[in-house]
């Protein structure tokens, strides 16, 4: 292959703006969401079709090999490649039209399936297809993959709605389709004909067996019959035929009505029985969980994150929709009646159906630990049979896994005879990939038996070309060589898929994963105490790419500002597993590294909101612990890592530290020194801290001891929110107590990675709280960040049993006033509240008690999703400002511009209220000033 400099020149040479060859960048677009890695020599984020047509020049001329990528969630490594990586969800990701009239929308490669849907919306349309990924996927992605979803039985699948394509073949030729007619590529158009007529017993007999036949190519469509539609035939090519740069997808109207009916059963294998009698009843989906999936969900989010289900194991999710409520209502009763179930939900609101759909969307993450606790892989995640046959289907393939010693978590689309699944292949053991390999063999013997298809709607990719032979007669494997050599004989598209594929077993990233175990910080109990087993939690699933901020989410606010995939956590997990297991990022002070994780705010938002479990702060700090260990530190690192110390000289001294600090000359000289961007204001020290207020206050004779955990920001600059919770505790009936020493949570120190600091600090703060951890008396928290230091990474850092207590006995007010009956939430009616949780609380607490005590008090609750963007000390470090302020605009800002007098700002975190007053002029407010009545003016 041509050298990879002669390469990046000539493609900038060809006046192609975007391209990048650094390690960051070909770490992270090395893989996909599949088990794969395959190092590109560059990627290339095209701005127009006339650079993908010089792209695919310097290519050809060059003989290096290119793959066009979406959103990159391939789950068979389909969307990696060992030449140039065509990015087109960065730039060419616009929907250029929509015509209600034709029902069509005309869209770019790398427009995201939900925002296509946002712009159907307001006409009443929407496109069918429907993947769980929706919210990131890209319709160029679902187009090569020939993408379902759990719709697939209403709206047919991506192939049935593609109306046009415009693509651009090796030659640099324009192929543009219109349902069965053409124009372009005469030279290929010509040979595929006669390639087809020489074959035409096999087209006939081979393909479109049944609905979910996805693996190969689809040769149904190009037979005579069919009218040579090649718009049909190149949707689910993976790439390997031509480079799609736009579509004309068909649209359909979006009935009025969707009612999800939910069957209980008492195994995965009886719901697929009752697959057949339900398909008679016409639904436009019907999904399958069972309570394997159910478990993790609960384990991972607490006992009330699954919402309540019909009896049984398993449940079938059958959706039935209409424009008349009444037809669909006596459709769903009918249904329930004659499923055969154990017991039956019908639910008509949609709010109250999201949450049981959203555990089925995420389950590609939520299965990404096995029954096992062992990690689950992809490599077998989609395979289909008839419908009819899928309830045996799943009975031997439950037989097959334990034939294996493996464990599994199915799920998926049971209507369709499609099923998801990861498995614990031991990949990282020894014969691993051989053991790898042995099962999808068998498994494609299995699944081929059932006159089943090895991809129901992934494609083969690298997973499961090189089963094709399995599947298809060696007539069919030949015909597919022909089709490839008549669009690319320099087999330079996507090579290695479909034709000429790679070995199952070859270039398994996770095979190269290395246990690293020791010399660590952080415990990582989760993953067995290995932070190589902690970052391959990351299966690409990217859901860290999608705006989930109006749903409440927070992750990923630096890729929702910056749109780089460096910057998302998906993009860092993976530089990460270049760092342990590769050579692009040896080491952890390299460069790539830190280009990585410097945009990372520590906001935790993965923790919760990616449905892997990853936990990106906590990597940030063992990375940043393990560089500088013994070593010199950032500026900031000395200065906003250390606060808590500067803030306690500070406090004697108050008035002076202020003024200095105001002097414009020493401000600017001090903001230079702290490593502090110059635009931010210096908080100002209280002239009297809590702890001397608390001092002089006589001390409660009555009432419940609690103790109130004072932290060093609310300690030294809010102090009234800690009076006001001292108010609010009494009234509720309890006597609260402080420390006699400072306690500290060692935030700032964790935050910058100086994790041996952290943990002496936290060895004197479990000293201080122990006896009431111990004797059953609550912690209460004040500051968000500082709770969820004591609820989450103490028991990392502190592995003791007296760690693990004063964690389990650390409560916010919320959560304590919740479980007080005798207290009576003050009357908040006509108040708004525009609250914005913060990040570290949404993670590792949940807002929940929040929203219920605010519901309660009868406020008007606005929640705003996403991160302040201040996040600690991220916002104020030189270097980020600009990504702070673009993350405040995501939610935050837009809430305050729009807020009227009397709204309030609700803030328990530090730093949200500060970065509201530093660019709203906002004040914010904390719950317990809320509930005193003791709102800032």
């Amino acid at each position: 292959m041509t050298d990879a400099g002669e390469l990046v020149r000539r493609l900038r040479r060809a006046g192609i703006a975007d391209v990048l060859d650094d390690a960051t960048n070909r770490s992270m677009y090395a893989s996909d969401a599949s088990l794969y890695r395959v190092v590109p020599q560059a990627v290339v984020r095209p701005r127009s079709d006339d650079e993908v047509a010089a792209t695919l020049s310097v290519s050809r001329d060059l003989g290096v090999p290119i793959t066009a990528r979406g959103a990159g969630t391939s789950v068979a490594g389909n969307a990696i490649g060992p030449g140039v990586v065509l990015d087109f969800s960065r730039y060419l990701n616009q929907v250029l039209e929509v015509d209600p009239a034709s029902r069509t929308a005309r869209v770019q490669a790398g427009a995201v399936q939900a925002v296509l849907q946002a712009a159907a919306k307001p006409h009443g349309l929407r496109f069918g297809p429907d993947p769980s990924t929706h919210t990131r996927c890209t319709i160029g992605g679902m187009i090569g993959n020939n993408s379902c979803g759990s719709r697939t039985l209403g709206y047919g699948r991506t192939s049935d709605n593609v109306f046009g394509l415009s693509a651009l073949t090796i030659d640099g030729e324009r192929l543009v389709t219109r349902e069965k007619s053409f124009e372009g590529a005469d030279k290929i158009t010509t040979a595929l004909r006669e390639v087809i007529g020489a074959s035409l017993a096999v087209g006939r007999t081979e393909f479109a067996r049944f609905g979910r036949q996805v693996s190969g190519y689809a040769v149904e469509h190009l037979l005579p019959e069919h009218g040579f539609n090649l718009s049909e035939f190149l949707v689910g090519s993976e790439g390997t035929l031509a480079v799609i740069t736009e579509a004309t997808v068909r649209l359909v109207a979006d009935p009025k009505h969707r009612i999800l009916v939910v069957l209980g059963y008492p195994d995965f294998g009886t719901a697929g029985d009752a697959v057949p009698g339900i398909l008679e009843f016409k639904p436009t989906a019907c999904e399958g969980i069972d309570s394997r999936i159910c478990d993790v969900v609960r384990s991972r989010r607490g006992p009330d994150a699954v919402p309540p289900l019909p009896g049984g194991q398993a449940w079938l999710m059958v959706e039935i929709a209409g424009d008349d409520l009444a037809a669909a209502r006596e459709q769903a009763e009918r249904l329930a009646r004659s499923a055969g179930a154990v017991d039956t939900l019908i639910v008509e609101d949609a709010a109250a159906a999201a949450p049981l759909w959203r555990i089925r969307e995420d389950g590609a993450g939520l299965a990404g630990r096995a029954p096992s606790g062992l990690p689950a892989h992809a490599g077998w995640e989609d395979a289909a049979v008839p419908p009819a046959r899928i309830g045996a289907y799943l009975r031997d393939f439950d037989a097959l896994c334990e034939q294996h010693g493996l464990s599994n978590m199915p799920y998926g689309h049971l209507g369709d005879g499609c099923v998801h699944v990861r498995l614990d292949f031991p990949l990282d053991k020894p014969g691993g990939p051989g053991r790898f390999r042995a099962f999808l063999e068998d498994a494609a013997d299995l699944v081929v038996s059932y006159g089943g298809s090895l991809s129901g709607e992934h494609g083969d990719g690298r997973a499961r070309s090189e089963l094709l032979t399995k599947m298809y007669s060696p007539a069919a494997i030949a015909l597919f060589r022909e089709i490839k050599h008549t669009f690319d004989p320099g087999n330079l598209l996507n090579p290695s898929n479909i034709v000429e594929p790679d070995p199952v077993d070859a270039n398994i990233r996770v095979a190269q994963a290395r246990p690293v175990r020791t010399k660590l910080a952080l415990a990582y109990h989760a993953d067995h105490g290995d932070f190589n087993q902690a970052v391959h939690r990351c299966t690409g699933v990217g859901k860290c790419r999608a705006d989930t901020t109006v749903l409440g989410g927070v992750m990923c606010p630096s890729y929702l500002a910056t749109k780089n995939e460096k910057d998302s956590t998906r993009g860092r997990a993976r530089v990460l597993q270049e760092m342990l297991d590769g050579d692009l990022a040896p080491g952890w002070r390299s460069e790539a590294v830190h280009d990585a994780l410097d945009l990372c705010l520590s906001c935790k938002g993965c923790a919760s909101d990616c449905p892997t479990g990853i936990d990106m702060a906590a990597y940030k700090s063992e990375v940043l612990h393990q560089s500088y260990k013994r070593r010199v530190r950032p500026r900031s690192h000395y200065t906003l890592g250390w606060l808590p110390r500067w803030s306690r000289l500070a406090a004697k001294m108050p008035r002076l530290a202020n003024r200095l600090t105001t002097l414009p000359g020493l401000r600017k000289l001090a903001l230079f020194a702290a490593g502090v961007d110059a635009r931010r204001d210096i908080p100002q020290f209280a002239n009297q801290t809590f702890r001397q207020w608390f001092a002089g206050q006589p001390a409660k004779q009555t009432g419940k001891p609690v103790v109130l955990f004072v932290d060093s920001f609310t300690d030294h600059f809010s102090p009234e929110v800690a009076k006001a919770a001292v108010e609010v505790l009494a009234d509720a009936g309890y006597a609260p107590q402080v420390t006699t020493k400072d306690a500290c949570c060692g935030l700032t120190w964790i935050s910058t990675g100086q994790l041996d600091a952290a943990k002496r600090i936290l060895g004197k703060t479990v000293g201080e709280l122990r006896n009431a951890a111990e004797s059953g008396v609550p912690i209460v928290g004040l500051e968000p960040s500082c709770t969820g230091v004591l609820r989450g990474d103490l028991p990392e850092l502190i592995d003791t049993d007296v760690a693990r207590a004063v964690s389990a006995a650390t409560v916010t007010v919320a959560e304590l006033l919740a479980r007080t009956p005798e207290w009576n939430a003050p009357s908040l009616d006509g108040v708004k509240v525009i609250a914005q949780p913060h990040c570290h609380h949404h993670a590792v607490m949940g807002w929940e008690a929040d929203a219920k005590l605010l519901k309660r008090a009868g406020a008007e609750v606005v929640r705003l999703g996403g991160c302040c963007g201040l996040a600690g000390n991220f916002g104020v470090e030189r270097g980020h400002y600009e990504v702070s302020v673009q993350v405040a605009e995501q939610q935050l800002l837009p809430a305050l511009r729009d807020a009227k007098d009397g709204d309030v700002f609700l803030a328990d975190g530090f730093s949200c209220r500060t970065q509201s007053a530093d660019l709203a002029g906002i004040p914010g407010t904390h719950l317990v000033q809320l509930l005193a009545g003791k709102k800032p003016r």
